[in-house]
């Protein structure tokens, strides 16, 4: 299945009621769980990813399938880990390739009783009920994924003598560790971050009602489309300015391409001003907002700008390996994204990628979105430039079921038909 996707105005208008943040859903969810009592969430994020750990959270089913949702997994084991019973964790096939043995390393030495299933350092596990406690303070790697380390923050206060995590390296996506921070303080726990170590002290979380506020990585989209249009008007609601989310760094990003920001009660107006030029070149560290990364990608390749990437150390283990994916899709169009030589000391292990050419859109390109719902929505804006395909337009569901609908809504002629 694919969709043909076209938009020929000039000018973009329209209103979007954004998908809920996921991010935020499954943080909430995981701390109701641990509260022991329940409180209502308004505006839970309806994306499939939340739907499933919400229906896991309350299954007694002895297997528990993720599917290809790395939060939910991760969270997940962490949870588990401290409920009593022996129940298996398992996953899609990609989910089996992602790694998660810094997490299981951690929880061990807790006193946790997991055992991979198939081979060691992935999914499927079993996980038992907790032994005694072992320790209460820990060193893990901060370099690889930052879902390890708020995992185990969210438990740390429901351990007997609580916990002090260490962090080893540069910390990977830090606006999510402090969104689970700052998620956790406002049900009642306190912690003290200094330098290189987080302390959470034993205390009980304290239930209370919670509203979950739009997508910020949902918002990249429209920005995206703003920004490849003549100009544009676009409200999308539900955003907050002073938001817990590290993809709110998009307002000042997406500036330099000419997309203004004006937030009011109950959202944003994002405005692209007719004749604004595009910048000569763009430079953005990624570390902070990885998943901003596709996005951007395709603004700059759309609007023919060179630019130079780093920070995406993780967008290799994610859904799909996104590196991979861009280069073969943005290729399609005449833009590439190449990795420089080392720029700085070898010991940084900074990665530097190019990003030059200018899309062409023409033929009729269809874009294959490897199973990952940000694929498929980072290239729907090249619509503006000519009519494409987007295969399995279905991934959305991961993360935001009604982006189609909302694309109609801006004027966007969508035709579904069978893969040739």
């Amino acid at each position: 299945m694919f969709h043909a996707i076209h938009h020929t105005a000039r000018h973009i208008e329209g209103r979007v009621s954004l998908s809920s943040s996921k991010s935020i859903s499954n943080r909430v969810l995981i701390i109701r769980a641990l509260c022991g009592e329940n409180f209502p969430i308004h505006r839970l994020s309806n994306a499939l990813d939340t739907r499933l750990m919400d229906s896991l959270l309350q299954s007694d089913a002895d297997v528990l399938d993720a599917g290809a949702a790395g939060t939910t997994f991760r969270f997940l084991t962490a949870w588990l880990s401290q409920q009593p019973g022996t129940r298996v964790l398992t996953g899609s096939e990609r989910m089996k390739q992602r790694p998660v043995g810094p997490l299981v390393d951690a929880l061990q030495a807790l006193g946790a009783d997991i055992t991979y299933l198939t081979k060691a350092g992935y999914p499927p596990l079993q996980i038992g009920p907790p032994g005694p406690t072992r320790r209460d303070r820990l060193r893990i790697p901060a370099d690889i994924s930052s879902q390890y380390i708020s995992a185990l923050l969210m438990i740390a206060p429901t351990l007997p003598a609580g916990l002090t995590l260490e962090l080893e390296g540069a910390l990977v996506s830090r606006p999510y560790v402090e969104m689970t921070l700052a998620l956790m303080q406002y049900f009642g726990v306190s912690h003290v971050w200094e330098a290189d170590q987080i302390h959470i002290p034993a205390q009980a979380y304290r239930p209370r009602p919670f509203t979950v506020e739009s997508d910020w990585s949902a918002a990249s989209y429209y920005y995206a489309i703003a920004a490849l249009a003549e100009s544009a008007e676009i409200q999308l609601e539900g955003l907050f300015e002073d938001s817990l989310q590290g993809d709110a760094v998009l307002v000042n990003m997406m500036r330099v391409f000419g997309v203004e920001t004006t937030f009011h009660e109950g959202g944003v107006m994002i405005r692209k001003l007719a004749d604004v030029a595009p910048p000569a070149h763009f430079e953005q560290d990624f570390l902070a907002c990885p998943d901003l990364a596709q996005t951007l990608a395709v603004v700059c390749g759309g609007l023919g700008v060179s630019a130079v990437f780093s920070g995406l150390e993780t967008l290799r283990i994610k859904e799909t390996d996104r590196i991979n994916a861009l280069q073969q899709e943005l290729s399609k169009v005449g833009v590439h994204l190449h990795e420089l030589p080392a720029r700085m000391s070898k010991k940084s292990q900074r990665k530097y990628f190019l990003l030059d050419g200018k899309a062409e859109v023409s033929g009729l390109p269809s874009f294959d979105t490897y199973e990952d719902h940000r694929m498929a929505m980072a290239f729907a804006p090249l619509a503006l430039q000519g009519e494409i395909r987007i295969k399995e337009p279905e991934v959305v569901e991961k993360s935001y079921p009604q982006f189609w609908e909302d694309l109609k809504s801006l004027g966007f002629t969508l035709t579904e038909a069978l893969v040739d």
